[in-house]
């Protein structure tokens, strides 16, 4: 089975990303996808605030870093996905053109009015892939 994990270095992400790891290693054969995505929108200020593109890099590096690290202390098999793009648009196109099978992603705990207005990347996401997802609080 496969199972992602989509990670944007939040506190609710890294939450998702145990919630994924779980799952995997109670899964026999399980592997995890850590999807990571770079939003074009915040890639501007990245690059503004950057000395350099290694500093850039080691910035993105920090924000999926700690996911990778509990991959690994967990001894499961991994691999990293990085998209380019608007986060919910993205992680919809690869999960449903993918084999994935569980998709796991943090829930930034909007209210219903902000919600409404602004929406969330697990509220889209959770709406249009084509496999379960489990959204963690």
């Amino acid at each position: 089975m496969k199972i992602a994990v989509a990670t944007d270095g939040s506190e609710n992400a890294i939450r998702a990303a145990k919630h994924a790891i779980y799952l995997t290693k109670s899964l026999p054969n399980a592997t995890l996808e850590i999807i990571f995505v770079i939003d074009f929108n915040k890639a501007k200020t990245d690059r503004l605030l950057a000395q350099s593109p290694e500093s850039l890099a080691l910035k993105r590096e920090q924000l999926i870093g700690p996911v990778i690290q509990l991959t690994k202390d967990a001894e499961i098999k991994h691999e990293v996905t990085t998209l380019r793009g608007q986060p919910s648009e993205e992680i919809i196109k690869y999960v449903n053109e993918s084999t994935i099978e569980q998709l796991v992603i943090g829930s930034r705990g909007l209210n219903t009015l902000q919600e409404m207005i602004l929406g969330s990347v697990s509220h889209k996401v959770m709406k249009h892939v084509n496999c379960p997802v489990t959204v963690v609080k």
